[in-house]
């Protein structure tokens, strides 16, 4: 049977098959740069607003925010309320009319005598701790926490209003060692109850320690403690119907009374200032 398609000389094709679905050849690409921001150096000879005031000693950086954005600071004669603005040298600061200025960073140890009080309110008889620091500085200095004008030993006065907030926070957990004088002789089992925790006004207090002092009669006792507040000290044993007839800080975050007698200051040295920084 004849087919007209057929090769009858038995010969193949003369022609190249076209091939099927080619693809180009992938060609890698690789992704665009990101372009990086250049970084912005601080100036560090500027600072901001909130930190310059709280340098000058008026209050704390927190409280400086809230009159800043009331309106009551001025730079170079512009009322300022943005939040971060940084002042620059020879910038002139007004605080509600007053120009301000920063002042060098001051660190004073003192121990305090009795009658002598931390607050600045009216307090009758008692004397300002401030007055004792007159001959040495003209700055404005507040203390560390608040001691009553019964109460005696180590306090410190600076006008670095960050260290002041640092030790003001609940969660601030540095040791202080107290002196404690009772009316009569405190019973082991209160001592123990003490060492074991004691709740006042629904919350649980713990002594790092307690002991009675060596080579004392036993209404001298020694108490360690991490709360800043000296009533909790005399709330403790009052707790157990004792009388407490004086309480003294014999230490305060590693700072101790040595070389300094009642009534006597001195400089932190550069180390101290800087132990208590990182406390």
């Amino acid at each position: 049977m004849n087919r007209s398609n057929s090769n009858r000389s038995g010969k193949k094709p003369n022609y190249t098959p076209k091939p099927q679905g080619t693809k180009k050849p992938f060609k890698k690409t690789s992704a665009p740069k990101k372009t990086e921001k250049p970084v912005v150096k601080e100036n560090p000879d500027e600072i901001r607003l909130n930190r310059y005031i709280a340098n000058s000693g008026i209050c704390s950086r927190r409280d400086a925010d809230i009159y800043i954005r009331s309106g009551n600071v001025k730079v170079n004669g512009e009322v300022i309320i943005e939040m971060g603005f940084k002042v620059k040298p020879g910038d002139v600061v007004n605080f509600d009319g007053t120009e301000i200025t920063p002042g060098k960073k001051e660190y004073y140890l003192l121990n305090k005598p009795k009658n002598f009080t931390t607050s600045g309110e009216d307090s009758g008889s008692a004397h300002n701790v401030l007055e004792l620091l007159k001959s040495a500085t003209r700055t404005k200095l507040q203390p560390i926490g608040r001691m009553d004008k019964s109460t005696t030993g180590l306090l410190i006065l600076t006008n670095d209003t960050d260290l002041i907030l640092k030790f003001s926070k609940p969660q601030q957990k540095s040791t202080k060692i107290y002196q404690v004088s009772l009316d009569r002789n405190l019973k082991f089992e209160d001592l123990e109850s003490i060492a074991a925790g004691v709740t006042l006004d629904g919350h649980r207090i713990y002594a790092d320690e307690v002991s009675y002092i060596e080579n004392q009669p036993k209404t001298e006792i020694g108490i360690q403690l991490r709360t800043a507040n000296v009533k909790v000290v005399r709330a403790i044993f009052e707790h157990f119907k004792y009388d407490v007839l004086k309480v003294d800080r014999v230490s305060f975050a590693g700072l101790t009374k040595k070389n300094l007698p009642r009534g006597f200051f001195r400089h932190l040295t550069d180390q101290e200032i800087i132990n208590l920084k990182n406390i």
